[in-house]
């Protein structure tokens, strides 16, 4: 990463997909001696690339960024990044990169506990090794022999669900709101002597002797007397006028609810019936929109990437009738109110259509030719193997101390990425494969209506309940326990409860991942998953489990040879049968999310059905073997014998 003055020195790399879900903009970045914040998009420099395309096509993804930021964005982009870092550690690769900035601007020598900000000179910085950026440091010079010792950064911050954060003040912390009496900006001293109960940290004046432990700012009470929230954003330099008149929190830089990223991704998928010149046109919009009649296509065809795509279609005419076609389609949707874009709905059907459509670089689908194999036709309805998938990712915003709700994304406060209105958004593209797993409608309707009419009685209470209303009525607990203290009274606790269908899918996805993960080559870490359950007015019956690795290109081939007809049973069999029996029974098998517990799965546990948080698109939650196979109740489970 890069950053602008007055440290323009490289001092660190992440991979993009880190700035898409771990550390984007906004976010405390944790290098080895210090740590630093990502800074808004104002600050990204891409003038420095040349010739090197820094744009990502993905139409379907931006109208769904446009649909939330407004018809101001009009890319894609990824991190600005240029090759040669390695070879050429003092080139011109090396200043180009993400801007970042030292955050907290309080820091600690780690030798005489010296507290004071960054910009009082008192510590030096010392980044002369341009090819080890990991051994950038902050030091300051004391203790006998005036030696550099490490400088850290103070481990203390403040923030808002609002989405502001700011330095903890620890000056009118330590003087309890009032001046120093011997100095206007004495320096401070700050000694941690650990602990098993909370942090045990003491500031302490050096010129007037008042010191305070960190944890009278702690708890509801300690939060009371911390002053009001300035409306701070430091990654893009911004206060808000008059504060933003919350109460902020205490933070402790590292916390995983500093920073919560809110991204989406779609598949590069084509539309359902359209020919190829039609999905190559939508794939390449963001060129071909500015042609303005066949006779410019010979310009637009000197690009190396736009004349590839085309190679097919030597006749301009037919190319430009294509643009025209799809330039009529988004005009005539630019007037309808827009909220959300379902992204998951194209990929459904291009899935679920009875004809494949023609293969590109981006998306290659495959049938079997003797379709389901024999021992699976009541357990599958489709299998495709998917030998060429895209996946692109687009950040939108971040949240603080309150994770962004899946269905409910406007419930939190959306920090913005740029100062005004974005013209572009960060963004990355994987490459990889996968298998797409089509449910027989008939199976699941019926194994619906079973669920539903199931019933079992309460041992403590003796009532008479079933496990889907035990399911909701946790994640209503849930919503009241997240948000309660957070949002206006008012909101439905119920929105976005996913129902019984979305439970088996997801289940499914997760016995099939942790078996396929086995056999495939991957890592468990590096395969996602894509559950398509509809609404109850649109079910779909769906599961797509596929690679997303940053660094492959291409297709490695070890997930779509295990949908061949001879693997597919093996692995099917093998996955239900190890899904009957987990060695943390009988607690996990009997597990029920009752009052007042709020957890949001049922038998499920690390030893049979989590993954890493990486691979589930819902956080490991909405999960429960008996909704599979027979655990207890037989009428609970999808698939009550093994093929």
């Amino acid at each position: 990463m890069a950053d602008s003055a007055p440290y323009l020195r490289r001092v660190g790399a992440v991979r993009p997909s880190h700035l898409m879900f771990t550390s984007g903009v906004g976010s405390i970045v944790d290098l080895p001696n210090f740590s630093v914040l990502v800074r808004g998009l104002d600050d990204w420099r891409y003038d420095r690339l040349g010739d090197n395309p820094q744009v990502i096509t993905e139409p379907r993804l931006l109208a769904a960024v446009q649909a939330i930021l407004g018809k101001t964005v009009g890319e894609l982009k990824p991190a600005p990044w240029l090759p040669g870092t390695d070879t050429k550690p003092k080139g011109e690769a090396a200043r180009v990169g993400v801007p970042v900035m030292p955050f907290p601007s309080w820091m600690r020598c780690t030798a005489c506990n010296l507290l004071a900000p960054i910009d009082t000179q008192a510590f030096g910085f010392r980044n002369d090794k341009p090819s080890k950026p990991h051994e950038a440091r902050f030091f300051h010079e004391c203790g006998r022999g005036n030696k550099e010792r490490l400088v850290v950064g103070a481990r203390f911050v403040l923030a808002c669900t609002a989405g502001h954060l700011d330095d903890f003040p620890y000056l009118e912390f330590v003087h309890r709101g009032q001046k120093c009496a011997k100095a206007p900006k004495p320096n401070l001293r700050m000694e941690d002597f650990g602990g098993n109960i909370g942090a045990n940290v003491r500031i302490t004046c050096q010129r007037c002797g008042e010191d305070r432990n960190i944890r009278e700012a702690m708890g509801r009470k300690g939060r009371a007397e911390l002053p009001g929230c300035r409306g701070r954003h430091p990654h893009l330099g911004t206060f808000a006028e008059n504060g933003c008149g919350q109460q902020p929190h205490l933070v402790v830089v590292g916390a995983s609810n500093q920073w919560f990223a809110q991204p989406l991704s779609a598949l590069a998928v084509p539309k359902p019936g359209a020919d190829e010149l039609d999905a190559r046109v939508e794939q390449f919009w963001e060129n071909l929109q500015h042609v303005a009649g066949p006779n410019y296509m010979m310009m637009t065809r000197s690009f190396p990437h736009i004349a590839e795509a085309l190679a097919k279609w030597p006749d301009n005419e037919e190319v430009w009738a294509a643009i025209e076609r799809h330039r009529d389609k988004l005009e005539a949707a630019s007037g309808e109110v827009q909220g959300r874009l379902d992204l998951l709905t194209p990929e459904w059907q291009v899935f679920s259509a009875p004809t494949l459509p023609e293969p590109t670089d981006d998306f290659t689908l495959h049938r079997h030719p003797d379709g389901v194999p024999s021992l699976l036709k009541g357990y599958f309805a489709d299998v495709i193997q998917a030998e060429r998938l895209r996946e692109v990712r687009a950040m939108v915003g971040f949240t603080r101390l309150d994770a962004p709700d899946f269905e409910d994304p406007e419930l939190v406060t959306r920090a913005p990425l740029a100062r005004s209105k974005p013209s572009w958004v960060p963004a990355s593209e994987v490459r990889g494969e996968g298998i797409f797993l089509k449910l027989p409608e008939d199976l699941l309707t019926a194994w619906e209506g079973r669920v539903r009419a199931s019933s079992f009685t309460d041992e403590h209470s003796g009532q008479t309940r079933s496990v889907p209303h035990e399911h909701r009525e946790a994640y209503g607990r849930f919503r009241d326990h997240r948000y309660s203290d957070r949002i206006p009274l008012g909101f439905d606790r119920y929105r976005g409860w996913p129902d019984l269908r979305y439970y088996a899918l997801h289940t499914l996805s997760h016995l099939l991942i942790r078996t396929i993960a086995l056999e495939c080559g991957y890592n468990s870490a590096s395969l996602s998953e894509r559950i398509y359950a509809g609404t109850e007015d649109d079910p779909r019956s769906g599961i797509l489990i596929y690679t997303a690795v940053p660094d492959a290109e291409g297709t490695l081939g070890g997930l779509v040879s295990l949908a061949e007809p001879e693997e597919l049973v093996r692995l099917t069999r093998r996955a239900l049968s190890e899904a009957r029996h987990c060695s943390s029974d009988p607690l996990c098998a009997e597990r029920l999310p009752r009052a007042p517990e709020d957890f949001l799965h049922g038998a499920a546990c690390h030893v049979c059905l989590f993954v890493s948080e990486t691979t589930c698109e819902r956080g490991n939650r909405f999960l429960d073997r008996r909704f599979i196979v027979p655990i207890g109740d037989p009428d609970l489970a999808l698939y009550p014998e093994i093929p």
